[in-house]
């Protein structure tokens, strides 16, 4: 009898995690089938990300430690660092871009009132950050002792203490070759690790989904139907028409063949609502489904996780946008320039930051002098967003690092 592929596996735990979500909340929380149901899918969820964050940071370092060093020796370093920039950048102009255009058309917001989630804003305090604060606190989350962000996981800090060493190997030569070669085994044991955590996918994928349905509360998402639909709808539209169709005319590979390849990556990161968790499994899916080469790929998709955030962007925009509409405050374009320029700070540098998503989008409102205390009104709806973007968060990675590839192939054909 055939094997069921992990794939298959994985699409069969998400639909059925879906349908159970949806059964729970029809029983209502207070069933005790729904409450018992809500636990063992807590403990099964908590089990699977506690695992890939487990493998998280060694997998990082080792990974961009081996890409830098074979990069450049390969003498190929320059224009993957180049390359993978120029499209991360570029990607991302276009989320936020599309977002801010949307939300002056479809104006999110007006036809509600501010005096009407009062009480959420009165009991809650945000954490201010100014822009130079924050552009110093994320200077300084990225040299830090090696070995505390290693034991923090500071995933920012880890990458840029993994770049430096591993252009330290090159520059050391034979001299240092054991070392990386001890690298590139640790490497290969910790990919191994990854593929016996993928066996629990199916599992953790359909308890994350199942909790994520079950306790959202649809009341609050009727009220805020508009802004949801503007997010979700300018999302979707970045990921599934503009990344595939920009994948297409840079590599030439079809969106169906990249889904099929990155579909666990997606469907995890659509789960866990967490980049830096899917980490291990986006690479996975590079290497064995999309054929990246391992060098390419050790080093695009860990600094895509910490650096490449379209969806964050664009959801961070809309949002300051929805906000400015709530309480009858009409942004000009400096103001909306400011929006722009600060959302995608904000979207690079959240990975270094505690309480990310809310210091970063206080900093966001702050700059154009909206309300901080806002953001309580976006916290309601915020998890069933972050699935959203965070899942095109981790197909830019993916595209990222097989544009890098392509361009690669194609300079080293013009210089033969």
């Amino acid at each position: 009898m055939k094997r069921i592929s992990l794939n298959t596996q994985i699409l069969l735990g998400s639909l059925l995690g879906i349908l159970l979500g949806f059964w729970f909340a029809l029983l209502g929380q207070e069933s005790d089938i729904a409450q018992n149901g809500l636990y063992v899918a807590k403990l099964v969820s908590t089990l699977f990300i506690d695992l890939l964050r487990m493998v998280l940071i060694p997998l990082v370092f080792t990974s961009i430690v081996v890409g830098v060093a074979n990069l450049r020796s390969h003498r190929q370093m320059n224009r993957v660092w180049q390359i993978a920039l120029v499209f991360f950048v570029s990607t991302m102009v276009c989320s936020v871009m599309l977002g801010l255009t949307a939300a002056n058309l479809l104006q999110p917001g007006n036809e509600l009132q501010i005096t009407m989630f009062q009480d959420a804003m009165q009991g809650f305090k945000a954490t201010q950050m100014s822009l130079s604060d924050f552009f110093a606190h994320f200077l300084h989350s990225l040299f830090q002792n090696p070995i505390a962000a290693l034991a923090q996981g500071n995933v920012l800090a880890v990458v840029i203490f993994a770049l430096l060493l591993g252009i330290a190997l090159v520059v050391g030569g034979e001299r240092y070759r054991n070392i990386l070669i001890l690298m590139q085994e640790f490497l290969e044991l910790i990919l191994m690790l990854v593929g016996w955590i993928m066996r629990l996918a199916p599992f953790g994928i359909m308890a994350l989904l199942l909790q994520l349905i079950a306790t959202q509360d649809t009341h609050l998402l009727g009220t805020l139907i508009k802004f949801v639909a503007v997010v979700l709808g300018t999302t979707l539209l970045h990921g599934v028409v503009l990344l595939p169709l920009i994948l297409y005319l840079l590599t030439g590979m079809t969106p169906l063949k990249f889904w099929l390849g990155a579909r666990e990556a997606l469907i995890t990161a659509f789960a866990t609502s967490s980049s830096a968790a899917t980490l291990p499994v986006t690479l996975r899916c590079a290497e064995q489904h999309l054929h990246v080469k391992r060098d390419v790929a050790g080093f695009v998709i860990p600094l895509g996780a910490t650096m490449n955030m379209d969806g964050t962007a664009l959801y961070e925009a809309v949002a300051a946008l929805f906000v400015a509409n709530l309480v009858g405050m009409e942004l000009s374009l400096l103001q909306q320039a400011i929006v722009f320029l600060t959302a995608m700070l904000a979207a690079i540098g959240a990975p270094g930051i505690p309480s990310a998503g809310m210091v970063t989008m206080a900093m966001v409102l702050q700059s154009v002098g909206l309300p901080v205390e806002a953001i309580a009104i976006l916290m309601p709806v915020d998890r069933i967003l972050d699935t959203i973007r965070t899942t095109v968060n981790v197909e830019g990675d993916l595209i990222g690092s097989l544009v890098v590839q392509k361009w690669i192939k194609k300079q080293d054909g013009l210089n033969k």
